[in-house]
């Protein structure tokens, strides 16, 4: 039988910690109840973000 092993656990760390940062600042920067869930749920999709905004920068 043969075994495949897949190497992505740094990648999953930086997403986790990016995560618990994006969910402290989203929601310590909201104003109520709703704008704190609206931070978490964009705390999901935090890279999207970043990436939106280098490109931005970039100028592309």
């Amino acid at each position: 039988m043969k075994q495949t092993v897949q190497d992505n656990g740094s990648s999953g760390a930086l997403y986790g910690l990016g995560f618990i940062g994006a969910v402290i600042y989203f929601i310590s920067t909201a104003g109520g109840f709703w704008a704190g869930v609206l931070g978490f749920l964009k705390a999901l999709v935090w890279p999207a973000f970043l990436v939106y905004e280098l490109f931005s920068y970039l100028g592309v």
